[in-house]
């Protein structure tokens, strides 16, 4: 690629940012979008649909439990304090994610103990130009963590779960051809006893 093209690129990338920052929200912002819909009936996103509206009616209901639960592994806390520079997270999600219900509540609880990190989200199917440029393996998989520093350049980003979830989705593949209602329930139960701790050694690397 050209010297022209990576400005090109750039600039493209940079813009793409720019105004999904502006369409961004806190995460009580979000977590009050949220509920609001459901008490109306909705999911966010595009598409509406039962199986979304009952998605997210269950994942709100998990959230709320986690906000409350998520402890801080003692790492994550030393990265915390030791963290130099500001960073503001950006992060793609919906509310019938399921993955996003379980790592969401662990972002935010991070980000809230630190002054130098500004959590900021959107949502997937209203920023479709900067879900493409953060693609997992050419799908829009979501929640996406999109760490920026201070110029809003983009310096690490995370998603759509936590390696050793991602791990079990892939070998469950691999067996089965696809992802079915039992293994959804499966990683939901591990999900469950893990409590955000991998979630947490996934940001590590993002907690320089």
């Amino acid at each position: 690629m050209s010297v022209k093209s990576v400005k090109i690129e750039y600039i493209i990338m940079k813009n793409t940012i720019e105004n999904s920052l502006q369409k961004a929200i806190s995460y009580q912002e979000y977590r009050d979008l949220v509920t609001t819909l459901i008490e109306e009936g909705k999911s966010t996103g595009t598409e509406q649909s039962q199986d979304l509206l009952e998605y997210s009616a269950l994942n709100n209901q998990r959230m709320k439990r986690l906000d409350k639960t998520i402890k801080l592994i003692e790492e994550t806390v030393a990265k915390i304090i030791n963290l130099k520079k500001p960073q503001t997270w950006l992060v793609l999600t919906e509310s019938w994610c399921g993955d996003a219900a379980q790592t969401m509540p662990v972002i935010n609880k991070i980000a809230s103990e630190s002054e130098k990190i500004d959590l900021k989200i959107v949502l997937r199917d209203d920023n479709d130009e900067l879900m493409n440029h953060f693609l997992t393996n050419g799908g829009k998989s979501i929640p996406k963590l999109i760490a920026l520093n201070s110029k809003n350049e983009v310096i690490n980003s995370w998603g759509p779960r936590p390696e050793i979830a991602t791990k079990m989705v892939i070998d469950y593949k691999e067996k089965n051809g696809s992802l079915d209602a039992d293994f959804k329930q499966d990683l939901q139960i591990w999900y469950n006893k893990d409590k955000g701790k991998s979630t947490q050694k996934d940001l590590l690397e993002i907690l320089k």
